[in-house]
């Protein structure tokens, strides 16, 4: 349908009461006829959407009773939201519903392509109908997260006065991509992904329905090949529709004249062609398989930890980044609990260097459950952050005279290395001595743990530390 209404456009959530002069009824009954030619060619997933709040599938947190978005009407007040959800959640159909539940406008721009100028046209037409008709408008912009800060900053007013209901939709996390004063004046509703008993009623719906689905087909879908057609969508409603309608042509094509087809595991493999998954390298679902990759190893669970991995290597991560973490998280969360960790980690990443994929998700797995098994300790981390600290706070403080080199007769005048102690002329190869900053010099910055290897440290440290005091 079209999206936006002017002195010759007409949408249907706003058609009776915004008729324009000298269109005919017959006229708007040949607008509707176009319609449903064009839904002809339509794809199954533009077919299928719902067409009304009471037929979406999932979000009950958000259109169930009682909840934010159920029981619209023309006339009630709507916040400006920001709709946050995996690809497929439902976002631009929820947007259309809301635009037709309250009778209002909407007006659809898409982030990757319009610009400061589209916005600002978007809001003239708005204020327009507003004045001229007493009209609301809904403002749906696709993919906001990848509106500039100069873009989002030229909606601000107009969200704040009135002008438009800004309805924005994001794959993102909006905390990342949304600028601080439009979180602000608007409300954040997370959709999440459907699950899988929910996906499969959607597979079968549209294999029933002789008006908007694949009815006319006369195919059928077993509950052992909906379950792979569900797993094949991962979620996503979109994707799912997209494989069943190739799935079922291939079916019906296979049948040739039969009264009935089957849709088989077969036909779903080739309609599919893998898995697409969800995995956007530079956005939210990134971060967060990367962070469970980390807490996984962190938490010593081998087996989430290649899990989490192998997802980021399937859906095309550079494994040079998967590699980076480990050498990180080997001296950050093992440390010296396992000497080993980091030369394990390094060793793994020139072997991927050497090797490539696919057999460098060899080296990568061992030494991901090598880091994962590893005793843990975050004392390295822990002692840059103490010593980081008392740089920040006590800023320079000067070297003890002792330390600096006394290779000239200038230096040696003022002292410099004189009363050194070299310690390999020392028993043990120690002599008591504090190489800290006078000012500073009993504070304790390395912790060493009793894990792993840390507890043969901590024993070290204590007998220095004996020493020192026995002085």
């Amino acid at each position: 349908m079209h999206e936006y209404c002017n002195a010759t456009r007409v949408t249907r959530g706003v058609a009776d009461a915004f008729v324009p002069s000298g269109v005919s009824t017959s006229a708007m009954d040949l607008f509707a006829s176009s319609a449903k030619k064009r839904q002809v060619g339509q794809p199954l997933a533009e077919r299928m959407r719902p067409r009304s709040l009471d037929e979406v599938v999932g979000q009950k947190h958000l259109v169930g009773p009682g909840r934010i978005l159920s029981n619209l009407a023309p006339g009630r007040a709507l916040p400006s939201l920001i709709l946050w959800g995996p690809p497929g959640s439902g976002k631009t159909t929820l947007a259309r519903l809301l635009g037709e539940a309250l009778k209002a406008e909407l007006t659809s721009l898409s982030a990757v392509d319009a610009g400061v100028k589209d916005v600002r046209e978007a809001v003239a037409k708005a204020a327009e109908r507003r004045d001229q008709f007493g009209a609301r408008t809904l403002l749906f912009i696709d993919e906001i997260h990848r509106f500039s800060k100069t873009q989002q900053d030229a909606l601000l007013p107009h969200v704040e006065a009135g002008t438009v209901t800004l309805i924005g939709a994001t794959t993102e996390n909006p905390s990342f991509g949304v600028v601080a004063a439009l979180m602000s004046r608007t409300r954040v509703v997370r959709l999440e992904p459907l699950s899988d008993v929910e996906l499969g009623g959607l597979a079968q719906r549209a294999v029933r329905d002789r008006e908007r689905g694949l009815g006319p087909l006369d195919v059928t879908l077993d509950p052992e090949v909906t379950a792979q057609l569900v797993a094949a969508a991962a979620g996503d409603a979109r994707r799912l529709y997209s494989v069943l309608e190739v799935a079922a042509d291939l079916a019906r094509r296979a049948a040739g004249d039969a009264p009935a087809a089957a849709i088989t595991a077969e036909h779903v493999a080739e309609a599919a062609q893998g898995r697409n998954l969800l995995y956007d390298k530079a956005g939210d679902e990134h971060y967060g398989v990367v962070s469970v990759f980390i807490k996984s190893m962190r938490g010593s669970d081998p087996d989430a930890a290649v899990y989490w991995m192998t997802r980021m290597i399937e859906a095309g991560e550079d494994p040079r980044f998967v590699l980076r973490r480990m050498v990180i998280f080997a001296a950050e969360d093992v440390g010296n609990a396992d000497p080993q960790a980091l030369g394990i980690a390094v060793a793994a990443l020139q072997a991927v260097e050497l090797v490539g994929l696919p057999e460098g998700v060899l080296p990568m797995t061992q030494a991901v459950t090598y880091l994962a098994l590893a005793p843990k300790s975050n004392a390295a981390l822990t002692a840059y952050s103490a010593a980081r600290k008392l740089v920040n706070e006590r800023g320079t403080l000067p070297v003890p005279a002792r330390y600096r080199p006394g290779a000239t007769a200038l230096d040696r005048s003022m002292g410099h290395g004189q009363g050194y102690k070299y310690p390999h002329e020392f028993a043990g190869h120690y002599v008591p001595e504090d190489y800290l900053p006078d000012e500073i010099v009993d504070e304790k910055i390395y912790q060493p743990t009793e894990s792993g290897f840390e507890a043969e440290l901590t024993r070290r440290l204590a007998a220095i530390e004996a020493r020192k005091r026995s002085r």
